[in-house]
């Protein structure tokens, strides 16, 4: 982020959409609302240019020159997210292709496959004249590169799509033989002579190969990265030193953003929470938290935002006043030094005329322009953030190939990952103890409690790092589901958990989901012992080799087998947690493992609704509730209104 103390605010701005009398207005109301940054050009290839190899930079020059001497700096994006007309029509082989066969057409936004040969010249060709004429104007704060890669289409299965898989897979694997032991092709022969042979995963008779489709999920995010790398090593000519950022979009399961996180500058994140959903924030949370994760812990940037509704959804309800603020607070206590919004100005014509944004159709002499200005100078006055970090003593690993395989099919039941890792976290989250994301595999050296849940998919090295981790003195957690396969998702033989059998002195023998009467995934269950209640979705039948038991299940097709296991190891301890435990149920595990850590709490019991977080020398608390609340923490009595939020210094 840029160096001067100073939260950003502000929106994307569209300025192409209105008629230039409209833009002083903008800049004098941007002035007015206490907005420093506009995120300019995002799907302006249109405009910048109308005909192949004609350019048009007349009106941007005069854009960005007004907002200069307004006082507002510029993310300017490289408007290479939604090509025009006259290049869907002169490249139809372009556009994506879903997986069963049907070419999408011109007429929404991202409309091109990642592996167009054609894209990636005249996207570049676009960023050469962009980064060129611009990398040197006063008004520019950062670089945005595209917009939201792969919201739309984040996996084509188009001809240039398929010869750049097979590509990809000769330089993984190096041979195919070797590709073949990986997919373990031998079943239902399905065993390649050549790369030649080698397709994407389009609509088969019935399942098709797990090893490709995950593959095939790396690569299409790779392919998505190449592109974002491209632009930026165009830009870096020009621009060396001006930060570049691309907006993701938080638990999104079309980009390992872990392998994204190294090739931006600053981190930043779209965010767009249902406001009728009570149980929002929490997902919302642990987003904020996996920007920092993947920043390494530094400030990230909240790009994208609502003001109220969107248009995207069955019924697109308004943010109940203070939520805004609320969501904006939360943001910056979990690390963003900046909130920006989809959009400036509302739409009059569009797709997306009815989203809201920081001035809205009614105009400037309405309450969502002026809370939208109270915010701006609330922002304005936490200066003294920005740039500090938000300490954890607790880390959750997630890992995009652990989403990827337990969502496929003809898996023992459908697992909805981010669902099981949020469980994991809101426990957490109710008690006012900051999490730290962190990637598999990554050094947890440092904290004192490592929660690992239902990662499918695990590295023998990883495993054997966790396990170096519990005999130095760590607090580990593991949960059912996790370390069944190896990265070709070729099973853990031996009793699942590889190379963790030890760390955790079980072994799992057979995997056992849950049904409800009427035969859906997730019937209930009971635990009783030390950690009692109810549980749901999964059974593992378990062998204790050397581990404490601390609940066992009552019912269920492992009844009277172990379902929680503690084992000292080292100087460490290892718990292992074969099902998916009710909310108090965790509550009151969280509680015993934070207790047995010494990681204090922030709230000193479970509060549904409410968060507490430290960011440099200032507690945040937000009650996302549409009740008052009182709290005790930290020795204080805070008293919160409805979606209200504090940020109180020195405590």
């Amino acid at each position: 982020m840029p160096t001067d103390a100073r939260i950003r605010y502000g929106a994307d701005y569209n300025p192409e959409q209105w008629s230039q009398d409209v833009w002083d207005e903008d800049v004098r109301l941007m002035r007015d609302a206490h907005v420093t940054t506009a995120t300019v050009g995002v799907f302006s290839w249109s405009r910048l240019e109308p005909r192949p190899g004609e350019y048009d930079f007349a009106w941007l020059d005069d854009v960005l020159d007004r907002l200069h001497a307004g006082g507002v700096r510029v993310v300017l994006a490289t408007a290479t997210a939604s090509p025009p007309a006259w290049f869907a029509r002169r490249y139809p082989d372009s556009l994506p292709v879903t997986e069963d066969g049907v070419r999408l057409a011109f007429g929404s936004r991202q409309q091109y496959s990642p592996s167009s040969p054609d894209y990636r010249r005249h996207a570049l060709a676009l960023v050469e004249q962009v980064a060129a004429r611009y990398a040197d104007h006063p008004a520019l704060e950062m670089w945005h590169v595209n917009n939201e890669y792969g919201c739309e289409v984040s996996r084509s299965y188009d001809a240039h799509s398929e010869r750049a898989f097979r590509a990809w897979l000769e330089q993984r694997y190096g041979t195919v033989e070797e590709l073949n032991r990986a997919w373990g092709t031998d079943f239902w022969s399905q065993r390649y002579g050549s790369f030649d042979e080698v397709g994407v995963p389009s609509v088969t008779p019935s399942f098709r190969n797990p090893t490709q489709e995950l593959d095939f999920r790396r690569f299409s995010s790779d392919a998505m990265l190449a592109l974002h790398r491209a632009e930026s090593q165009v830009i870096r000519r020009y621009s060396p030193d001006v930060p570049i950022t691309t907006n993701f979009m938080g638990f999104f399961p079309g980009a390992d953003y872990w392998a994204w996180a190294p090739h931006v500058d600053v981190v930043s994140d779209d965010a767009y929470p249902d406001p009728a959903d009570p149980e929002a924030y929490v997902r919302l949370a642990a987003v904020r938290d996996l920007m920092r994760g993947l920043g390494q812990g530094r400030p990230w940037l909240l790009m994208e935002q609502a003001t109220s509704a969107v248009n995207w959804r069955p019924r697109n309800a308004p943010r109940p006043r203070g939520q805004h603020r609320a969501h904006s607070l939360q943001a910056v206590a979990r690390g963003a030094d900046g909130v920006l919004h989809f959009q400036w100005r509302q739409s009059a014509a569009g797709a997306e005329r009815f989203h809201s944004a920081m001035l809205p159709h009614a105009g400037a002499d309405t309450r969502l322009f002026r809370d939208v200005a109270a915010l701006g100078e609330e922002l304005a006055g936490l200066s003294d953030l920005v740039g500090t970090a938000v300490p954890a003593r607790v880390a959750l690993v997630l890992d995009w190939d652990s989403w990827w395989a337990l969502e496929q099919p003809a898996t023992p039941t459908r697992v909805e990952y981010v669902e099981r890792f949020l469980d994991w976290y809101a426990p957490f989250l109710r008690r006012g103890v900051t999490v730290d994301v962190v990637q598999a595999g990554a050094d947890v050296t440092g904290y004192d409690l490592v929660v690992v849940p239902v990662q499918h998919v695990a590295r023998r090295e990883h495993l054997d790092a966790l396990d170096a981790y519990v005999r130095g003195g760590g607090h580990l957690v593991v949960t059912y589901a996790s370390a069944v396969v190896d990265q070709d998702l070729r099973v853990h033989l031996g009793g699942y958990l590889g190379p963790l059998r030890a760390t955790l002195g079980v072994r799992v023998e057979e995997l056992a989901p849950t049904a409800g009467p009427d035969g859906t995934p997730g019937g209930p269950l009971r635990l009783v012992g030390d950690v009692a209640g109810a549980a749901s979705l999964w059974q593992d039948v378990l062998v204790v080799d050397e581990a404490q038991v601390v609940a066992t299940f009552a019912d269920g097709y492992a009844a009277g087998g172990a379902a929680v296991t503690r084992r000292e190891h080292g100087d460490g301890v290892a718990w292992y947690v074969a099902t998916q435990p009710a909310a108090d149920v965790l509550d009151a595990l969280v509680d015993r493992l934070l207790t047995e850590c010494g990681v204090p709490a922030l709230l000193a019991a479970p509060v549904p609704g409410v968060e507490a977080v430290r960011r440099g020398d200032r507690l945040a608390v937000v009650n996302h509730t549409a009740a008052p609340v009182v709290l005790q923490v930290a020795g204080l009595t805070v008293d919160l209104g409805p979606h209200d939020a504090r940020l109180l210094p020195g405590v």
